[in-house]
């Protein structure tokens, strides 16, 4: 069988050639398998070879849709409250119960980037001297973009509540309307899945405003967005002609966006990790085929090329 070449390395100037079923060629064939396949292996069983999770930051594009729905609590029986909307069927069902509040509402630009950053958001619900208000409910809604990977488009809510059992004068709460996720975004594409209200402001029956089914609806939600706030200030000592106040900061953060990776940033990440390992394993064993070629573990047939002899030795040779 004819031989062929199997090694060859600069440094030693030499080629080695064999037959490709002799024992040097099987050994070749060992070696590369040994250099190529186990990087592989270590990258994988190494966990995290595959990017199945990716992140990045962008500040969403939120903007105040001036809705609202507001409960308020005077005492402890079952229809001891007030409440109002921005919603006619709402306001139709409370009859009696109904208090309309002045509002004021007003979305800043901090940092004049052409993005929203904050809603300062102030209710003022005027009361009788015989009422006292124990306890608030608040939904706020918001329709909240995002655009740098997938394009995300949603309607979503602030919801604040509080109760005391001291009759109060203001809440006061200053906190940040953030992203919650229980589903990864694509990383393109169109998603609209919860661009539609959260509360049916068109519907007649009671059922659709009440806050225990509206939360839940919501809640079915795989993104949605919370308010958040830890210290709500809660003030007492409201005089007999003064309405009771909220006071509401909602800022829009930069938020850290999870999203599902595309294959070809999946590949690159999984091929980083195997060339870094690659690299080790092609020095080690680029090693021992030179030391097996160089010293004949394995006989094979070596080939030194053929110097050309110096003008200048020739000659010296030829006088001697």
């Amino acid at each position: 069988m004819a031989a062929v070449e199997l090694f060859s390395h600069p440094a030693l100037h030499t080629r080695y050639r064999a037959g490709l079923c002799s024992a040097a060629a099987l050994a070749l064939l060992l070696i590369t398998v040994l250099t190529y396949v186990p990087p592989l292996l270590v990258a994988y069983r190494s966990h995290g070879f595959w990017l199945k999770q990716s992140s990045y930051l962008e500040q969403p594009t939120v903007r105040f849709r001036y809705e609202v729905l507001f409960v308020a609590t005077i005492g402890p029986g079952p229809g001891s409250f007030l409440a109002w909307s921005t919603f006619p069927a709402f306001n139709r069902l409370q009859e009696e119960r109904l208090r309309v509040p002045l509002l004021s509402a007003r979305e800043e630009d901090k940092n004049q980037d052409g993005k929203m950053d904050q809603l300062h958001f102030k209710l003022e619900l005027p009361l009788q001297p015989t009422e006292h208000v124990v306890g608030v409910q608040l939904i706020l809604l918001f329709s909240y973009q995002l655009y740098r990977m997938s394009t995300l488009v949603m309607q979503s809510m602030a919801f604040l509540q509080f109760f005391s059992p001291v009759p109060g004068s203001q809440l006061y709460t200053n906190g940040d309307l953030k992203l919650n996720q229980r589903q990864l975004l694509n990383y393109c594409g169109l998603d609209t899945r919860y661009n539609v209200s959260v509360v049916n402001g068109t519907s007649p029956f009671a059922s659709d405003y009440d806050l225990t089914n509206i939360i839940a609806a919501y809640w079915e939600r795989n993104v949605t967005t919370v308010f958040s706030d830890p210290n709500p200030v809660w003030m007492t000592g409201r005089a007999t002609d003064t309405p009771f106040i909220i006071n509401a900061t909602i800022r829009y953060p930069v938020e850290v966006i999870l999203y599902q990776p595309g294959f070809w940033e999946m590949i690159k990440f999984a091929w980083i990790q195997y060339v870094s390992i690659l690299l080790i394993f092609l020095w080690v064993f680029g090693r021992i085929k030179m030391f097996v070629f160089q010293n004949q573990v394995l006989t094979t047939t070596p080939i030194s090329p053929v110097l050309p002899v110096s003008p200048v030795l020739s000659y010296k040779q030829h006088q001697s």
